[in-house]
């Protein structure tokens, strides 16, 4: 089918470089990422290890990858290797795990908590109190090989755009708290010389909601259906 070459270029538009546009790739043929990738594109979300293994395989090496699924402990080793940014963290023992592999493979990989903010059972995530006792969790400082670089959360899948956007600014509340660890009172047992909580990146939105997503303070957008059509 290939890709949206119109949406991409308004999306680019209207992103502006506030926000970076990461391209759901996931099920899409290596030809349509090509097809992107070749209008300058280089940042590329997928949701299953096996898939992602294999298209990073195949496709140019300066693709920024990001895993967007739910990520096993047991899947971690195979894209440790050369993933961005891991965006759905919701335990201490996968932040275990991925420290681990990173270290085996002499990096520091980038990844993102993911905060539960929806009111659908089947999503994945920290509740709030899970997100602090993780933050204050003192053996977090000894994981020299992953930095926490934000929080990720999705929305309820909903026409309700009041509820939609009442998640979006509970979790953009969530990550003023936590931004400055230097100072913010959420963070007095987090040690001052912490130097692998830095919290840049703030990825809400996708191809339904992204747009009330920007208006509350994403920094990144994950956007499938709108560039490559509905699966």
């Amino acid at each position: 089918m290939g890709i949206n070459k119109e949406k991409y270029q308004e999306l680019i538009t209207e992103l502006n470089g506030k926000a970076t546009l990461v391209a759901v790739s996931k099920t899409k043929p290596v030809e349509d990422i090509l097809e992107l990738y070749n209008l300058g594109h280089r940042d590329f979300g997928e949701n299953y290890v096996q898939e992602l293994t294999q298209k990073q395989e195949q496709l140019p090496k300066d693709i920024r990858w990001h895993f967007i699924g739910h990520l096993q402990s047991n899947k971690v080793k195979y894209i440790a290797p050369f993933v961005h940014l891991i965006h759905g963290v919701d335990s201490n023992n996968l932040l275990k795990e991925i420290n681990k592999q990173a270290a085996k493979n002499s990096r520091v990989i980038d990844c993102l908590l993911q905060v539960y903010i929806a009111k659908e059972e089947t999503k994945f995530g920290l509740d709030e109190m899970e997100l602090h006792e993780l933050l204050q969790v003192t053996a977090i400082n000894e994981l020299t090989n992953i930095l926490i670089n934000g929080f990720m959360g999705m929305a309820s899948f909903s026409d309700n755009t009041n509820l939609v956007r009442n998640e979006f600014r509970y979790l953009r509340s969530l990550f003023d708290k936590y931004a400055e660890p230097q100072t913010s009172p959420a963070l007095v047992g987090i040690k001052p010389q912490t130097t692998n909580l830095k919290l840049q990146t703030l990825s809400m939105g996708m191809s339904a909601d992204y747009k009330i997503a920007l208006e509350e303070g994403s920094n990144m957008v994950r956007i499938g259906s709108l560039l490559f059509g509905s699966r």
